[in-house]
């Protein structure tokens, strides 16, 4: 009879060491979920910045030693990424993402996408496709881009 009991105590201690483990890895995949679905939102609206060319705003996504690598492979820091879009070459009517999928890692999220940009260059019209990486890191309670790089895409 001792033995039997024992071995419920055991049982019970097991489930509810199951339970709690479950509980939490819920938890975490709740609080990746929703820190993927924030950085999603942080892309689109760094869409709509570019668009409006509201410097301002991307300013408040982009890390202070933000580095993006453009679609010809120039490199460009957060200074002269944010007077390119004060006074761009282009004139960018649409940016929309296609697809979106991000790896979370802690404090670290990356985003791969697919965008597409509609606008005109030297007052031609221009459609372009094209694929981009974003690695985002939280810092404080924000979320920040501290590196892009975007590659254009045949279609």
């Amino acid at each position: 009879m001792h033995y039997s009991g024992s071995v419920r105590i055991l049982t019970c201690r097991v489930l509810l060491v199951v339970t709690l483990m479950s509980t939490v890895a819920m938890y975490a995949q709740s609080a990746e979920d929703s820190d993927s679905a924030r950085v999603q939102a942080l892309e689109t609206l760094w869409n709509q910045a570019e668009v409006a060319k509201d410097a301002a705003a991307l300013d408040h996504l982009l890390a202070n030693d933000f580095t993006y690598v453009d679609i010809d492979g120039s490199l460009q820091n957060k200074t002269e990424f944010l007077d390119g879009i004060k006074h761009p070459h282009e004139r960018i009517e649409v940016i929309g993402n296609d697809t979106l999928k991000t790896r979370v890692y802690r404090d670290t999220i990356i985003v791969i996408g697919a965008y597409h940009e509609k606008g005109t260059l030297n007052g031609k019209a221009y459609i372009r496709y094209g694929r981009f990486t974003d690695t985002w890191v939280r810092q404080g309670s924000s979320w920040m881009c501290v590196a892009s790089h975007s590659t254009l895409i045949q279609r």
